[in-house]
């Protein structure tokens, strides 16, 4: 068990290499990863949040509803930042119509459930951050039609029943089954705990294989330029979610869980979006497919920054208090 735990480790400490490997590998090797099937993705975010549950207590639940604020916060902020960003940086680059239609729906789309797994291995106020999804997926049949009609001056349609039995079974019924078994049976769940990190990756790295291998000739086609505005979306919603955070002078649990929030989108559902109400522009699922590629890695990298500023902040805690 403890070779387990040093592996287990080892994952978490080098996750974001191991995720761009395994990106690289499916781009350039599509056919290593098509064994991969598409409909794994929700089975396998699943595990993860399962293994979520076992590491929380009845106290971070609680702690979701006697903070309103902080999730309002978070909901305005996902719906304001990123539709803003996407729309922008589609007229600073000057994007042909189909890949302008792909980048505002993966702007106007929720935060996706990649970002709670994210922040649990960033050290972040997992609560927060599912409170956060779980809300702003609710409000997204409304909100993202809404604010694609005032960008594009069209309309999209969101299967609202859909992504509400999405959020129950890849999200919520996992964390409760996990949270009642660690509950219970505490005593049995303490070990499986410490190789979730291991598990949580090799998770990532399955997902973002699908992704990059089903999609690889799609990547291809669209050149750099769709790439690098792919890139900036999602660190300028990173940089703006921790900027709005140390402006408020919240903690940085939360102020982690909100960058992450921000930046990380449901660009599952925006490609599927994409793919059925914008049938005429093909090119219009590319921005959320190199999405879903792109915001798993730069997850990957920030998550290991994030741990590191809990390292240094104790550090730095330590020295005073000897001093």
């Amino acid at each position: 068990m403890k070779l387990l735990e040093k592996i287990s480790e080892g994952f978490g400490k080098y996750m974001a290499f191991i995720v761009l490997a395994v990106a690289a590998l499916a781009l350039f090797v599509p056919s290593s990863s098509l064994w991969i099937n598409t409909s794994w993705v929700n089975y396998l975010l699943m595990i993860v949040m399962f293994g979520m549950g076992l590491t929380m207590k009845p106290s971070d639940f609680a702690l979701v509803f006697k903070r309103p604020k902080d999730i309002l916060l978070g909901c305005a902020a996902q719906f304001v930042i990123m539709p803003l960003l996407a729309f922008g940086l589609s007229r600073l680059f000057q994007l042909d119509p189909a890949l302008t239609a792909g980048v505002v729906l993966v702007g106007t789309c929720p935060g996706g459930t990649s970002s709670n797994v994210i922040t649990y291995l960033s050290k972040g106020d997992v609560p927060l951050s599912i409170g956060m999804t779980s809300v702003n997926t609710l409000l997204a049949p409304l909100l993202t039609p809404a604010l694609t009609y005032l960008f594009l001056q069209t309309t999209v349609n969101v299967d609202v029943w859909s992504m509400f039995l999405s959020i129950i079974q890849v999200i919520l019924l996992p964390i409760v089954v996990g949270f009642i078994i660690s509950r219970f049976l505490g005593k049995y769940t303490e070990k499986a705990v410490k190789v979730l990190p291991m598990v949580s990756t090799i998770a990532i790295c399955m997902i973002v294989a699908t992704v990059v291998s089903h999609n690889a000739e799609k990547i291809y086609t669209c050149g750099a330029l769709v790439l690098v505005v792919v890139i900036l979306h999602n660190l300028l919603g990173y940089l703006c979610g921790f900027g709005l955070g140390k402006l408020l002078r919240l903690k940085p649990s939360k102020v982690k869980a909100l960058s992450i929030e921000i930046g990380m989108q449901n660009s599952g559902l925006a490609t599927s979006l994409a793919s059925s109400s914008f049938s005429q522009l093909a090119m219009a699922t590319v921005p959320g497919a190199i999405f879903s590629v792109w915001h798993n890695i730069s997850g990957a990298i920030l998550a290991g920054i994030y741990r590191r500023w809990d390292k240094t902040g104790s550090e730095q805690n330590a020295e005073k208090s000897s001093t």
